[in-house]
C-alpha cells in the first residue's frame, strides 16, 4: 500500500506547479489594472490632438491652391486624332441608316446609335446585344443579333 501512496502524491505534486501558474496571471491582471490609470492621462493630452487636426485644413489649402493650376493646364484644347476626323464614306448599305454625305467615323458611331435607339432595336434582356431590323442587316452580314463590340467592327468595314 505504500507504493501506492507515494503513487498518488506524485500526481499531486504535478498540480501545484500548475497551480502556480495561474497565480502568476494574477499578478499579471493586477499590472495591468494598475496601468489603466496611465490611459487616462492619456485622455487628458486628447485636446493637443485636437491642435493637430486644426493643423490639417491648412494643408488641404495648400492643396487647393496646387488644383487650379493643373486645371490651367487641362483647359488648353486638345488636337483631335486625325484618324477620328478623318471624313469617311459610308458604302450603300450604311448610306441607308447614316446617310450618304462623307462623316467621320464618331458621328457614324453617333448616328447608327440613335438609329438603334430611335427603333428601339436594343435587346431588352441582354443590352450588350443589337437586334437588327432590315436595314442593319445587310450592314451587319445577314446576322439578326449582333453585339455592341462586333457593330463597331462590323460598321468599319463599311467605311471608305
Amino acid at each position: 500500500m505504500a507504493t501506492a501512496k507515494k503513487a498518488v502524491k506524485k500526481p499531486a505534486a504535478k498540480k501545484a506547479p500548475a497551480k502556480k501558474k495561474p497565480a502568476a496571471k494574477k499578478v499579471a491582471a493586477k499590472k495591468v489594472a494598475a496601468k489603466k490609470p496611465a490611459v487616462k492621462k492619456v485622455a487628458v493630452k486628447k485636446p493637443a490632438a485636437k491642435k493637430v487636426a486644426a493643423k490639417k485644413p491648412a494643408a488641404k489649402k495648400v492643396a487647393a491652391k496646387k488644383a487650379p493650376a493643373k486645371k490651367a493646364k487641362a483647359t488648353t484644347a486638345r488636337k483631335p486624332n486625325a484618324a477620328f476626323m478623318k471624313p469617311l464614306t459610308p458604302s450603300a448599305a450604311l448610306a441607308a441608316v447614316v446617310g450618304a454625305n462623307p462623316l467621320p467615323r464618331t458621328d457614324v458611331t453617333k448616328k447608327v446609335w440613335d438609329y438603334i435607339k430611335k427603333h428601339k432595336l436594343q435587346d431588352s434582356v441582354n443590352r450588350r446585344n443589337i437586334n437588327a431590323d432590315d436595314k442593319l442587316k445587310a450592314v451587319f452580314g445577314g446576322k439578326k443579333t449582333v453585339s455592341m463590340f462586333e457593330m463597331t467592327k462590323l460598321i468599319s468595314g463599311h467605311l471608305k
